[in-house]
C-alpha cells in the first residue's frame, strides 16, 4: 500500500512511493499508462520503485506499464523543495 498525503507546498494530494534506494518519492495521485521508450522525455515512477524513460498517454492496449510522475515536476511551487 502507498502512503498518501498533501503537498506542503502546494496542498495538492500525493503518493509517497519506497524507490529501490529506500527513501520516499512524492509523485502525483493519477495513475498513468505508458510506453517504455529509451529515448522518451517524460519519466514514470513505477509502483515498485524504478525512473522509466517513457511515452504517456497511451491507451491499456499499448501500454508497457503503469505508473506515476514526480511530484517535484509538477508542483507550482517546485522552487520551495529544492535544497538551497
Amino acid at each position: 500500500m502507498y502512503n498518501e498525503g498533501q503537498c506542503r507546498s502546494c496542498g495538492k494530494r500525493i503518493r509517497f512511493i519506497r524507490m529501490k534506494s529506500g527513501k520516499s518519492m512524492p509523485v502525483d495521485d493519477a495513475i498513468l499508462n505508458y510506453k517504455v521508450d529509451p529515448k522518451g522525455k517524460e519519466r514514470i515512477v513505477t509502483p515498485g520503485g524504478d525512473v522509466v524513460a517513457c511515452v504517456t498517454g497511451v491507451s491499456a492496449d499499448e501500454a508497457t506499464g503503469f505508473g506515476y510522475i514526480s511530484h517535484f515536476a509538477t508542483c507550482p511551487n517546485a522552487n520551495r523543495h529544492r535544497k538551497g
